[in-house]
């Protein structure tokens, strides 16, 4: 009941077309052996499709994520002088390396 009706959001940030959400997921997304829980996630969203997706153990982790992937794309948006968009495939292409 409580994930149907609570507030699960860590952080959402919109920057011109692209969207950074950060949510709790409610179930351990790890589906390693060992390791921390995965519990929070970080995706980034451009013309609604997904483009990048990080999980984290603890609520800490997901702000500090979710605020490391904003300044991504913020600082490439100020270096490059370029939209959001255009900024993301650039700070992706670097991430996929």
């Amino acid at each position: 009941m409580w994930m149907a009706e609570g507030d699960r959001r860590v952080a959402e940030t919109w920057i011109d077309d692209v969207r950074i959400s950060t949510v709790f997921l409610g179930l351990d997304h790890n589906h390693a052996l060992g390791g921390d829980p995965l519990l929070f996630e970080t995706m980034v969203f451009v013309d609604g499709e997904t483009h990048e997706m990080r999980r984290y153990f603890i609520w800490e982790e997901a702000e500090a994520g979710h605020a490391e992937m904003t300044e991504l794309i913020r600082a490439e948006m100020e270096a490059a002088q370029v939209r959001a968009a255009k900024a993301w495939e650039q700070v992706y292409a670097r991430l996929k390396v």
